[in-house]
Formats: C-alpha cells, structure tokens, sequence
C-alpha cells in the first residue's frame, strides 16, 4: 500500500484549512492509499522560506528519510509563491524519488504528463534567473558608464578618521585598524592617504 501524507496551508488565521484537507483525504481513499500524517501551516504566507514555515520544513526533512511515498497538496500555491522556492521543492521530490500530487492543476508527478509539467517548471525557472542575471548585470553596467561607484558608501566621521590616524601612528596593521573601527581597508588606506596630503 502507497504511504501518502497531505500538506496544507493558509496564509491567514482566519482562514481554514479544512476543506483543502476533507477533498484531499477522500482522494487517498478513493485510491486506497494508507494516509502517515497531515502536515499544515496555518496563518503563513507562502512568500515566507523553508525556514519560516514549520509543518513545510518538516514535511521536507521527512521526504528525505523517505517516510512517505507520495505527497499531496490542493494547489500548487499551498507549496510556495516563489518560483525559486517552487523548483527548489520540486528538485527534492525528484531526487527523493517522491511523487507529488497537486489536485487543483490535476499534477500528478506518477504519470507522464505530470514529469513532463515537472520539467517544463524547470525550465521557466532557468528562464527566470537569466533574465534576473541579465538585468543586474545591464543595471551595474549602466551604473559604472554614469561613472559612480558600486558599493555602500562608507560615512567617516571626524571621531572615526581621529581613531584611524591615531591606530595608524601606533604603527597597528590595517587588519586591525578594520576590525577595530569597523571600516573597510580601502577606507582606511584612503584616510591615511588624504592626511599625507594634507
């Protein structure tokens, strides 16, 4: 007999998840399936990481020490509303030899139309973080030919440029200076620069 569990989630308290739960479990009647755990989330959003939703962490920890066969969700958005996050779970059903059943999209991961579903997600993904990488790129290069700086401007206040010179008339390594005043090398080396000019 196929071990399957139900993960359900809602993003709000006064939401419930008890619809979600009462179609999915006639569903692992209808197929005979022996039903291990019900995980749920409830008053999470699914913007939220791994991290942040416990039932979702657990369920995943307990995927890996293959303690179920089968996984089955009423939507796709129960499981996350980040692509990124989306693949990232689809990845681990797939390395864990998991199958997942979505009831909403009719995605059933043990059948080939589902793997196929499976694979055409990843690819959107791939498409998702070329374009993102694509566009950080341009933005950085549009950036550099207006002829400003990347980085986080570092403030130094007179107290800080004072304690600098002072460390550095100690004859104290850069390294120390860094760790000391909380600056970068850079600046540090900058203020050291400006006071020999001056």
């Amino acid at each position: 007999m196929e071990k399957v569990v139900i993960y359900a989630r809602v993003s709000t308290n006064d939401q419930t998840t008890e619809n979600q739960i009462l179609k999915l479990r006639t569903i692992v009647e209808k197929n005979d399936w022996e039903l291990m755990e019900i995980y749920i989330d409830e008053g999470i959003s699914g913007a939220k990481g791994r991290d942040k939703r416990p039932e979702f962490n657990r369920l995943c920890k307990d995927m890996v020490r293959r303690k179920f066969d089968r996984i089955l969700v009423w939507d796709v958005s129960r499981l996350g509303r980040s692509l990124q996050h989306l693949v990232e779970f689809l990845n681990e059903v797939h390395a864990t030899r998991t199958e997942l059943y979505i009831h909403q999209s009719g995605l059933d991961t043990s059948t080939p139309s589902g793997r196929m579903m499976f694979q055409i997600i990843g690819v959107f993904a791939e498409f998702e973080r070329t374009i993102i990488s694509e566009r950080v790129k341009a933005g950085l290069s549009r950036v550099k030919d207006k002829g400003k700086k990347l980085g986080r401007p570092v403030t130094v206040t007179p107290e800080i440029r004072e304690r600098v010179l002072d460390l550095i008339g100690l004859g104290k390594p850069y390294s120390f200076i860094t760790q000391e005043v909380g600056i970068p090398k850079g600046t540090v080396s900058r203020i050291k620069k400006e006071a020999t000019v001056h």
